[in-house]
């Protein structure tokens, strides 16, 4: 009512639930859904309905009748194989077509050659490579549904299926390590917060720095990854995250300058998107193809700008900063075949046909690895 209704449609999925007993699809739970709408005030003008099976036209005739849309405006939307099939489902669909018309819009042949290539590589994958992902909520995978999302999209530009092996930080010793990370051709550790599971997290970078397995780090992926090297290399036995050990002599991950003195932190993280300036000499703008790039991000803490020299002396590239030289955003290992964190949180910006260039990289990495 506030824009006018040529201005705005409404598009209602509902669900055709099918009966095994009787062998039949159901339309009443869609009539009667829409029947509350209308005791609103609200019309749908599209109706768009989740199947297992396909509607025959009689049952689409029955919902268009009973819930007052022409009969072209009853689209299926049969269950698929992969999410990413959904956009070409609902393009054989007329979908874009009939809310452009109903818009009053022109609708111009969408060009989804680039999509349908992606989803040819998705199902016709050529190899398997498996990735260690190194967390603490992994109970729940679609904790790092984003993660996983954009390990997908690395595995479909190298036309390979992605295994993702779980693996519990506070479970990894060192010990169990090879158990957990010898059958593995890459691992990853994501972002969290606290000190629960950390050491896993520390031992899973360490483990892949000496065996030399392809490592993407992750906002606290990046923290752990230099807590390891100050350890391990740099010799800073207690190196840590003032975060995890407030009294470490080695912090070698501070809390960021304009954090100092907060209380309330609430709403406090550096949130958002910002500009980092990569190293040309880099593996990191070998993969951009850029000096300049923008990542979101949310933390609160930084590397200690005191050890920088110290990490730089003993083989660790700082090979991103923010554009005043002040924050380290990025930081990878020359010596090392594929060694990459970041602050950031890359994942959020990764497409299913632009894949990340960092996940992109390391899924190509992965697959290179002999293990």
């Amino acid at each position: 009512h506030e824009v006018g209704h040529e201005n705005a449609i409404l598009i209602h999925v509902t669900l055709i639930p099918y009966l095994k007993a009787s062998g039949e699809l159901k339309t009443k739970p869609t009539q009667a859904s829409v029947k509350e709408l209308q005791g609103m005030g609200i019309q749908p003008d599209i109706i768009v309905c989740r199947s297992e099976h396909e509607l025959d036209q009689s049952l689409k005739d029955k919902i268009a009748l009973f819930c007052n849309v022409p009969n072209s405006h009853v689209l299926q939307n049969l269950d698929v194989e992969y999410l990413y099939e959904a956009p070409l489902a609902m393009e054989k669909e007329n979908l874009a077509k009939v809310a452009c018309e109903a818009l009053h819009l022109a609708c111009p042949e969408p060009d989804l050659k680039d999509w349908e290539a992606m989803v040819d590589a998705l199902r016709h994958p050529n190899k398997e490579v498996k990735i260690a992902l190194v967390g603490k909520y992994i109970a729940l995978h679609d904790a790092y549904i984003s993660v996983v999302e954009a390990l997908k999209h690395g595995g479909i530009a190298e036309h390979a299926t992605v295994n993702i092996k779980w693996i519990d930080s506070e479970e990894l010793t060192p010990e169990n390590a090879d158990e957990y990370l010898g059958d593995v051709s890459g691992i990853l550790v994501p972002g969290g917060f606290g000190s629960r599971g950390v050491e896993g997290k520390i031992l899973a970078a360490q483990y892949a720095r000496e065996h030399k397995v392809p490592y993407l780090g992750l906002c606290l992926g990046m923290q752990v990854a230099i807590i390891e090297f100050a350890r391990h290399v740099c010799g800073f036995n207690d190196a840590h995250s003032v975060e995890l050990d407030p009294n470490t002599t080695h912090p070698v991950i501070a809390l960021m300058p304009d954090q100092n003195g907060v209380e309330d932190i609430g709403g406090t993280l550096r949130l958002g998107s910002y500009p980092c300036i990569l190293d040309k000499t880099s593996k990191a703008y070998e993969l951009y193809g850029t000096e300049n790039i923008e990542e979101r991000h949310r933390h609160r803490y930084e590397v200690n700008n005191d050890f920088r020299a110290v990490l730089t002396e003993h083989g660790m590239k700082l090979c991103g900063t923010s554009p005043d030289g002040r924050i380290v955003e990025m930081v990878e290992l020359p010596d090392h075949p594929w060694f990459i964190a970041t602050q950031a949180h890359p994942e959020l910006k990764s497409r299913p046909n632009r894949p990340h260039p960092l996940f992109h990289g390391f899924v190509e990495a992965a697959t290179k690895c002999k293990r």
